[in-house]
């Protein structure tokens, strides 16, 4: 059986469910929020494996995300508290399934996604990356972006969305702004990337699941609002042919991260190379295969599916 850890509103999730229910193959999904409506049950006397509704052996464990239960409470203290409990609950978990595959493990995704180290292990395995910085100098900020002709982008240090009452926004990249670099030293430098704003001729998401790979293109130049984050509009997504070699580079980048998927990101600038921007170690893409035809829900699902 597989266990699929994700939440309701995970249609990536739902996306691959439906393949599965097709197939008549075996999963168990772990909404998160709702865990409190399943049983689960740690006892050292059982040979310390986590059971989940009885379950406690799966053949495999596909990682998409976690959202923790909603705590009724005013006492925001308590809730802070259990909260905590919550998310070390959910870490020991993780830790206690009884699972030799996963698709990918918690503790390597949640080091895969730090976006420093994506760019170092990037550029030890031959990827061309974008000039960066994260300072809190406002000296060293202002040489880095003089030594980049005044044209840089910036973008969270961790993810951009956050939740708020009214439901969760996106902090996009953006060109930092003439205003903003006459008026630096106005502003507090909190933790974020600043990058060179590389000249974009198209751009790609790579999707890796194992050793394959599905490659994707986004003309995000030809519309003004997308030119420097393809994410502010919907793109039409092509597939594309993406030489040999940084598709070696794709896979190899996965291997060193210890992960067994991801969504990644590059440019091809002007002067044909290619550029690596991040990884998404659980990376959205259903949308990707249902425009462009790419089979990454049945290499997920052949991962996943034990041989008989």
């Amino acid at each position: 059986m597989i266990l699929i850890i994700t939440h309701k509103e995970d249609f990536t999730a739902d996306f691959v469910i439906e393949k599965l229910n097709e197939q008549n193959i075996k999963y168990f999904r772990l909404n998160c929020e709702d865990l409190n409506e399943n049983n689960y049950l740690f006892e050292n006397s059982n040979n310390f494996n986590f059971s989940i509704n009885g379950i406690s052996e799966f053949s495999s464990v596909w990682f998409r995300r976690t959202k923790l239960p909603d705590i009724e409470t005013t006492d925001q203290g308590k809730k802070i508290f259990l909260l905590a409990d919550y998310e070390s609950l959910f870490d020991n978990l993780f830790n206690l399934i009884n699972s030799k595959k996963w698709l990918s493990h918690p503790n390597h995704i949640y080091k895969a996604e730090n976006k420093l180290y994506q760019l170092q292990k990037a550029k030890q395995i031959g990827f061309n990356i974008p000039n960066t910085i994260v300072t809190n100098s406002h000296s060293q900020l202002s040489a880095f972006i003089l030594d980049n002709d005044k044209n840089v982008i910036i973008k969270p240090i961790r993810q951009g969305r956050i939740q708020l009452s009214d439901g969760v926004k996106t902090i996009f990249t953006n060109q930092v702004t003439q205003e903003v670099l006459e008026n630096l030293t106005q502003y507090d430098l909190t933790p974020c990337i600043v990058q060179k704003n590389v000249t974009k001729d198209y751009e790609l998401r790579i999707t890796i699941v194992g050793d394959k790979v599905f490659s994707a293109k986004i003309n995000s130049q030809e519309n003004e609002n997308t030119q420097t984050d393809w994410r502010k509009e919907k793109n039409p997504f092509t597939e594309y042919k993406l030489p040999l070699d940084i598709q070696n580079k794709c896979i190899k980048l996965l291997k060193e991260l210890n992960i067994s998927f991801g969504a990644i990101d590059l440019i091809k600038d002007k002067n044909g190379k290619y550029i690596f921007l991040e990884i998404n170690p659980n990376g959205q893409w259903a949308w990707i295969e249902m425009e462009t035809g790419l089979k990454i829900s049945e290499a997920i699902i052949n991962y996943l599916t034990p041989i008989e």
